[in-house]
């Protein structure tokens, strides 16, 4: 399996209750929409809660502000993700998901890469 991980800063104007809403409400349905035509297998969204743990553990490790939430997208391997986004209808739903994603992610600050996971305890 392949895994892409996009982790998700929200636009400086949305608050994060406001962000996470759109992103479970308004862009989960839209994503599960093009799910076939893009060989989506599975699509995690997992959203940061406001804990007070959070500022301590960051604060532990000199860390950086936290991600909003963090998207989980699987492919049965990197050629079916790329001959996914291949096709021309593909390419639609791949613009599709981006212009959404404009309206609620600061996509500068929300890197994204394609890993591999290695289970160390199951």
């Amino acid at each position: 399996m392949t895994k892409l991980v996009f982790c998700l800063r929200r636009l400086p104007h949305l608050s994060r209750d406001e962000f996470q809403r759109y992103w479970y409400d308004r862009h989960a349905p839209l994503v599960r929409s093009h799910a076939a035509v893009l060989r989506i297998r599975r699509y995690v969204q997992t959203h940061t809660s406001s804990h007070p743990l959070n500022d301590a553990l960051q604060a532990s490790r000199g860390g950086p502000e936290a991600f909003d939430g963090v998207a989980e997208l699987w492919w049965d391997s990197p050629d079916d993700l790329a001959a996914a986004t291949a096709t021309p209808e593909g390419q639609a739903a791949g613009a599709a998901l981006l212009e959404d994603e404009r309206k609620f992610i600061d996509l500068e600050r929300s890197p994204l890469f394609v890993a591999a996971e290695r289970p160390i305890v199951a």
